[in-house]
């Protein structure tokens, strides 16, 4: 008897052991909520997580500590209010999705503020779209139409290349989206132009089935304005390879037309791999992303983006908005105009920043900071928090010096 019960203690142990397992599998691979523009799946903010070597991250999750300071409370000036707005990019059909992240983002910050949004679309949205959206947030509420010029093909895009770059990608997730590329693209060089955004000075980008996991007690545009920061972000990651296979030689090519536009200091050590003067791969996903819009509608960064534009590289490669605007980042900001806004907990698909100080986050969050992906080995938000705000990187000598203020 004590044999069968052993041998059924056994089986049931394994089976529950094996169910955990898959279910793991499920979630980390199969879980996804990525969703792409018009018909086409793929993660809004034009990327996807690897590891440095090219290996997914699932494979690779080694737990290290983040160089971060204890985490308190952000203050601002009480009562003060910056020029912002949120900016998000969506569909019709995503309206349910969009519609429960708006409800988390009202709950946790946006109703203390009420905080202004606008809608883009480059379909006109629809009469449900506009009254749920309407009906969810706090603040006042405007619906753009994104104008077709900067949807569509520019005319010195050789079409063939373009059909042939697609092709050459057809294994890599969303290589072969042509929609795909439109909302990169756009998300690169043009949102910031919408009439609807001309009167503001800083955007929060929200994207749909995001969550946020965190209060949100304070402003992060007045935080962003007291300390004259430009750009925050909550995730770093690597992109890859192949869709940015000549970014970086574009990028060095920009840098040596106009040394005027490169700022000193700069972070462009935080995008160099040292070893080989490559670019590293190294980006701020910006599915989530503060920012000032004069940064993007400055002469430096229009520049910087007819450069990558005329060049073809969103359409004959596959190049992201997260990887041009860290690159951009990394070549006008100091570090000290970039913000970790480890405070905001954040998750979209299976990736999140969760707060990782212990009384903070019982007291303001339901995330599990073990599962934050800043935490892993392979990202890049612990080497970025180690850059010097004097770090001025040449990659012409591929030296690093500090430049004294």
């Amino acid at each position: 008897m004590g044999s069968i019960l052993n041998s059924t203690t056994y089986r049931v142990v394994f089976i529950l052991g094996m169910t955990v397992f898959l279910l793991h599998l499920l979630f980390t691979f199969g879980g996804s909520r990525w969703s792409g523009f018009h018909g086409t799946s793929s993660p809004p903010n034009c990327t996807v997580l690897v590891a440095p070597s090219g290996v997914a991250m699932a494979e690779k999750a080694v737990a290290t500590p983040l160089v971060t300071s204890k985490i308190s409370p952000p203050t601002t000036t009480p009562g003060k209010r910056a020029n912002a707005v949120f900016v998000i990019l969506a569909r019709n059909h995503e309206l349910f999705g969009l519609g429960r992240s708006l409800q988390q983002l009202e709950q946790r910050f946006n109703h203390q503020f009420n905080y202004p949004y606008v809608f883009l679309n480059d379909e006109p949205f629809d009469d449900d779209f506009k009254r749920v959206a309407a009906a969810v947030v706090s603040g006042n509420v405007s619906f753009g139409l994104i104008p077709k010029e900067h949807w569509s093909y520019p005319s010195w895009i050789d079409l063939n290349k373009a059909a042939a770059g697609r092709k050459k990608l057809k294994n890599i997730i969303y290589g072969p989206s042509e929609s795909y590329r439109h909302m990169c693209r756009f998300n690169s060089g043009f949102f910031f132009h919408h009439p609807l955004l001309a009167q503001y000075e800083y955007y929060w980008r929200v994207e749909p089935d995001v969550d946020f996991t965190c209060n949100i007690d304070y402003d992060p545009f007045v935080y962003m304005q007291e300390r004259s920061l430009k750009y925050g972000f909550t995730i770093s990651l690597h992109e890859i390879p192949q869709t940015v296979a000549t970014l970086w030689k574009t990028t060095k090519d920009f840098m040596a037309q106009h040394p005027e536009y490169v700022s000193h200091p700069n972070t462009l050590e935080w995008v160099v791999d040292k070893r080989t003067g490559d670019y590293n791969l190294c980006h701020f996903w910006s599915n989530f992303e503060i920012a000032n819009l004069n940064l993007l509608r400055s002469e430096r960064y229009q520049a910087y983006f007819d450069h990558l534009d005329q060049a073809g590289g969103f359409f004959y490669e596959r190049w992201g908005d997260a990887p041009v605007h860290s690159l951009a980042a990394a070549m006008f900001l100091r570090k000290d105009e970039i913000h970790f806004f480890e405070d905001i907990g954040y998750r979209h698909s299976v990736f999140e920043n969760c707060p990782t100080g212990l009384t903070f986050n019982l007291q303001n969050c339901n995330c599990n900071s073990k599962r934050s992906v800043n935490l892993q080995t392979h990202t890049c938000t612990g080497d970025f928090l180690k850059l010097s705000p004097q770090s001025d990187f040449n990659i012409t000598t591929m030296k690093q010096h500090n430049v004294v203020q």
